[in-house]
């Protein structure tokens, strides 16, 4: 199972809890089955012009690298995902 580590915005969804198991083989998935066990997750990660992709300005970061594959990254057994607000930097 993935170990999902919730932002302090969305704890509520998952009744404070900061971090929650989830069984899923990609991203996609595991959002999915995040949004059945805590409704409304789904709304604060999924783009809703764009439901094939994150909402702009959050990333995935899957064991410790952001996710390049998008909806589509495949999980394993123990990985840990963190959903955390995309940080731009510039000159």
């Amino acid at each position: 199972m993935a170990r999902v580590f919730i932002p302090p915005p969305m704890r509520g969804l998952t009744g404070g809890e900061a971090v929650v198991q989830i069984e899923a083989a990609n991203l996609s998935a595991l959002i999915e089955n995040l949004e059945r066990l805590y409704p409304g997750m789904r709304e604060r990660i999924i783009d809703d012009e764009d439901e094939s992709r994150l909402i702009p300005g959050l990333a995935a970061v899957i064991d410790g690298d952001a996710s390049t594959q998008g909806l589509l990254h495949k999980l394993v057994s123990a990985t840990e995902v963190h959903f955390l607000p995309a940080i731009a930097g510039g000159a």
